[in-house]
């Protein structure tokens, strides 16, 4: 059971390891907040993650199958998202911004459903799983359920390690940023951000 749950540990790290939106979104929360928000963030999409591995790791073709036919619709909707987001930190004060999600303690939460619901909607997460499991010869409808499960778990771990290391570095280099630094940065993210989204939305057509 120990190679099960370092096999998903692998896993759940090398499919969270490219840094897409969701990396650029860790990372901007980190630089904005602190890295107990952009880890938080990054847990969001080990959450999703998980969801995926677990449809693969248990053989559960027909949620495997509706999402993927679902593909279009949630590519428009993330994509939308991510636009949003963008347009959003593009126009925010990382300071004021700060200030305002502690008043209201909706910042932590907020950041970590986004993150979940962003992951969910793309559909590559669950091609990626599902290539990756069959490869290995993981995925199986007859697969012993404790073996399964424990497979899942490390996926969790494995993916949320990778967000704790990002967080981490990007809590370090926040450190060496002073207030213009911050400014360009969010532009930046905000841009990035912008970007993916089109690029998904112009993709689902």
């Amino acid at each position: 059971m120990l190679s099960n749950f370092l096999e998903g540990l692998i896993i759940g790290f090398a499919v969270a390891a490219p840094v897409g939106p969701i990396g650029v979104l860790c990372i901007r929360r980190t630089l904005n907040h602190g890295p107990l928000a952009g880890f938080l963030s990054g847990l969001g999409a080990a959450t999703a993650d998980t969801v995926y591995g677990f449809v693969a790791a248990f053989g559960l073709t027909a949620i495997s199958g509706f999402l993927l036919d679902m593909e279009t619709w949630l590519r428009l909707g993330g994509g939308t998202f991510l636009i949003w987001l963008g347009i959003r930190a593009w126009r925010s004060r990382p300071a004021e911004d700060q200030a305002a999600n502690t008043k209201r303690g909706l910042g932590l939460l907020s950041g970590y459903l986004a993150t979940t619901v962003l992951t969910l909607a793309n559909p590559s997460t669950i091609l990626s799983f599902l290539a990756i499991f069959a490869g290995l010869g993981l995925a199986s409808e007859s697969r012993a359920y404790t073996h399964a499960s424990i497979l899942v778990v490390g996926v969790f771990v494995g993916s949320a390690a990778w967000w704790l290391f990002l967080a981490f570095l990007a809590s370090v280099f926040r450190q060496k940023l002073d207030g213009t630094g911050m400014k360009w940065i969010n532009r930046f993210s905000a841009v990035l951000l912008a970007g993916f989204g089109a690029v998904i939305v112009l993709g689902a057509g």
